[in-house]
């Protein structure tokens, strides 16, 4: 028997991409200065899966890496020397996932991320038309997910807990079976509510697990 054939909830399209950009456009992005903090930058990659919907790419980090091993992530990494945080976003999604993006696929950039871990996270919104193929790098990345954007939406976003180390609750996003957890959720959650819902959420506020601390 044939199954029925669902429209995405979010297509692909021009439609999507002027609103996310928009949106964007008339968010006022927090910075975070504080000089102890290192500058790092993630990217919140938008991009097709093969039924047309509306995805985000985030990676599980190899478990050889020295720091957050076999931890959920968004392609990012430290600023080179000179680089901004545009010009680093592009260059880590290319080398961790073999994407080539210009900075005239960037649709914007949300709220900087101070984490436990010392670094000042800073997501750049990229949009990638689909055709170019998705190559993840061996040595950075155990496994590249394509996920819906529809995920991010559902009710049981986002899960809040809390933990007695923190008088800040932790945010995670429950997603591929599993609970994503800040940073990362944070980020994935602020990409809904301002990117997607045109709302002015914060979330820097929020607390990350215990395991993520260093």
């Amino acid at each position: 028997m044939l199954q029925p054939v669902t429209e995405p909830l979010h297509p692909f399209d021009e439609s999507l991409r002027l609103r996310i950009g928009n949106n964007l456009a008339g968010f006022e992005r927090r910075v975070h200065s504080d000089p102890e903090l290192r500058p790092a930058a993630v990217a919140l990659v938008i991009t097709a899966n093969a039924n047309g919907d509306a995805c985000f790419l985030i990676t599980r980090r190899a478990a050889r890496l020295r720091n957050h091993s076999g931890q959920f992530a968004l392609p990012g990494g430290r600023l080179d020397q000179g680089e901004t945080i545009i010009q680093a976003a592009l260059r880590e999604t290319h080398e961790e996932v073999g994407l080539r993006l210009t900075p005239d696929d960037v649709l914007g950039q949300l709220d900087d991320f101070p984490t436990r871990s010392g670094f000042r996270m800073s997501p750049v919104v990229a949009w990638a038309e689909p055709g170019q193929r998705l190559r993840p790098n061996p040595a950075e990345v155990e496994k590249l997910h394509v996920v819906p954007l529809a995920e991010l939406e559902k009710p049981e976003v986002p899960v809040l807990r809390e933990i007695p180390e923190s008088d800040r609750p932790v945010l995670s996003v429950p997603i591929l079976d599993t609970l994503v957890h800040s940073p990362t959720a944070a980020i994935l959650y602020q990409l809904r509510e301002v990117a997607l819902a045109g709302r002015d959420t914060r979330v820097d506020h929020f607390e990350q697990p215990v395991f993520a601390w260093k």
